[in-house]
């Protein structure tokens, strides 16, 4: 089949670039999703929180997913559930599965909304039993949340990651005892609401610079063995300890879900994981789009689909457009205190639309001037009392100051 824009995955990523791209003009989408119902990961985040920046009321996760779904009902936008894409190629031809057979689709424009997936206990290379009871916090919050199943009554959690703040919550919600929240880092990699509301107000303690080192257990977990770290995070033998448990969850990160975009040859950022893109949001292959968690991690939904509106229009863009010339390009560049900036590239027209720069800093900075300077002159400058990697700091531009961006030799993203 011929499309005029496929969007792959219905998550809020999805679902937000699918309602964009419609209202700015374009009903030829089609929606991709894997799942037997849209609404991506939210459909499993029973806890509130979610859309106090898009609709200035807390909602559900699900409600919140609900919302998008009604509206992408409402402009009859098509969308195929229990559809799994296997292949894009760098000429955007697409091949997908599902009970009816294999698909190939040829779309002028996609968008990559494909979101992430949680790093499993084999990336981090924990010694000991592969007993049952470790679990990914992720599986934990569907076993408890839609399947109706408690994973355990012991409970000790490895990484400060939101998800698994927001399980220590849960867990203990459902009756279990929380031992301990571990976290290699000297600092939490979750949101300082979440250390508030999931651990401090139930008495969690969460132990800083602090790993497991073993994990004891024959059929099912039994205990894990857990040690301070140096400042090169490695296991101070001398401070081991034990702590009895029979389940032990993983919080130890999410990795954008970027194997599609490896097999369409789109270049790959080292740091995020997800695309380097321009400030269109476009990747390196012309037509193709990512935003979302396949693009990097981000704090909260309503970051995502923000991010993910841009992805609609500008793909409605492109597929209106007949300027089938390259664009010159700058790179934005960082001081390694500023870990990364998303988009990595600003390209060089006359645009004066606003322009977002998403960034995460490499530790823990206070009292810091966040800048950005255009060929050695500063457009922006602010002082922060306090920067974490957890917290994503979004940067708007508008104006003179998105021209100064675009008639640039060289951009830089730093701390001072």
């Amino acid at each position: 089949m011929n499309v005029k824009i496929l969007i792959i995955g219905g998550g809020p990523a999805g679902l937000a670039a699918a309602i964009s791209a419609y209202d700015n003009g374009e009903n030829d989408i089609l929606i991709l999703e894997r799942e037997d119902r849209l609404g991506g990961i939210l459909n499993q985040c029973i806890h509130n929180g979610f859309g106090l920046h898009t609709f200035k009321e807390e909602l559900t996760g699900p409600e919140y997913a609900n919302r998008y779904i009604e509206e992408v009902k409402k402009r009859n936008i098509k969308y195929l559930l229990n559809t799994t894409v296997v292949r894009v190629d760098d000429n955007k031809h697409v091949v997908a599965i599902n009970e009816e057979g294999v698909l190939e689709i040829d779309p002028k424009a996609i968008i990559l909304a494909c979101g992430c997936r949680e790093r499993p206990r084999g990336a981090i290379n924990i010694a000991g039993d592969r007993c049952a009871g470790i679990y990914s916090a992720g599986t934990a919050q569907k076993l408890v949340n839609i399947d109706g199943y408690m994973p355990g009554k012991e409970v000790v959690i490895l990484g400060s990651g939101d998800i698994g703040l927001i399980m220590a919550r849960r867990m203990t919600f459902e009756g279990a005892k929380v031992k301990a929240v571990l976290e290699l880092m000297p600092y939490s990699s979750g949101l300082n609401r979440n250390i508030s509301q999931c651990l401090n107000d139930f008495d969690i303690p969460l132990y800083l610079s602090t790993t497991i080192v073993e994990i004891i257990g024959n059929d099912r977990v039994e205990a894990v063995v857990v040690a301070n770290v140096d400042e090169k995070l490695n296991p101070i033998m001398s401070t081991k300890r034990t702590i009895k448990c029979d389940t032990l969850l993983l919080s130890v990160g999410l990795l954008p879900e970027n194997e599609l975009a490896r097999g369409a040859k789109v270049d790959i950022s080292r740091i995020t994981r997800g695309a380097n893109v321009d400030d269109r949001l476009m990747t390196s292959i012309d037509g193709i789009f990512e935003c979302g968690n396949v693009l990097h991690v981000h704090d909260l939904v309503d970051f995502v689909s923000e991010e993910a509106k841009l992805a609609g229009l500008n793909a409605v863009k492109y597929v209106n457009s007949n300027d089938s010339k390259k664009h010159e390009k700058v790179f934005v560049e960082t001081d390694g205190k500023v870990r990364y900036v998303v988009p990595e590239m600003i390209v060089k027209n006359e645009d004066t639309s606003e322009i977002s720069l998403k960034l995460r800093v490499s530790n823990v900075f206070k009292d810091k001037y966040l800048e950005i300077s255009c060929d050695d002159n500063v457009i922006y400058s602010k002082k922060k009392q306090i920067l974490t990697p957890g917290e994503m700091q979004n940067i708007k531009l508008s104006g003179e100051d998105v021209l100064k961006l675009r008639h640039a030799n060289n951009i830089k993203v730093y701390l001072r």
